[in-house]
């Protein structure tokens, strides 16, 4: 099936069957997950289901697709007949990359950065993106920031007229494209 068609359907079907990001957040509240104000988690997330409880989220809050944050470890079931658990905290203003794993028992604090793939096992502090398998300190999330901000120029930034949920044209997704190359990063806002 034509990729435009599945990406022009999707949302289509979710509204007919009253799939949307806000139920599934509502859906979370009710199962014990305390979800603070601006949290948004794009497709794929698993947010572990049997020990929801266990699991707070601050405010300003993004997950990447496909971010699994766990509260509990079976491993020891087969051997104690139990399962670990444990609480996850996560602070406000953090960022959690596509594909990264939040394990039992960690503390992300505020204004964390987490790189995409990432396997968090230990507690981050506040100010700090953490990337890698498992996850490691890189930087100061401000440091990192003013990084970023030192790159940005009229050229390669650019407004959400030219997001694809605009329906970019052709020409402007060339020109971004271009950009990209031409400095290394394009930003969109």
């Amino acid at each position: 099936m034509n990729r435009k068609l599945i990406k022009w359907a999707k949302p289509i079907v979710k509204r007919l069957l009253g799939i949307s990001e806000h139920n599934i957040i509502d859906s979370l509240r009710k199962k014990g997950v305390k979800i603070g104000r601006n949290f948004h988690m794009q497709e794929g997330c698993i947010i572990d289901g049997s020990h929801s409880y266990h699991i707070e989220i601050g405010d300003d809050v993004s997950f990447a697709p496909n971010v699994h944050v766990l509260a509990h470890d079976a491993s020891t079931w087969w051997f104690l007949e139990h399962s670990k658990i444990k609480n996850v905290k996560i602070g406000n203003r953090v960022f959690v990359g596509a594909g990264s794993i939040i394990m039992p028992g960690v503390t992300l604090g505020n204004d964390v950065i987490i790189g995409a793939g990432s396997v968090v096992t230990k507690n981050v502090p506040d100010n700090c993106l953490y990337a890698g398998n498992p996850a490691k300190f890189i930087l100061h999330t401000d440091a990192y920031i003013a990084k970023e901000r030192a790159k940005m120029n009229a050229e390669n930034t650019f407004d959400a007229e030219f997001s694809e949920a605009n329906n970019v044209s052709i020409e402007k997704k060339e020109h971004l494209k271009q950009m990209a190359a031409k400095y290394g990063t394009a930003y969109l806002k």
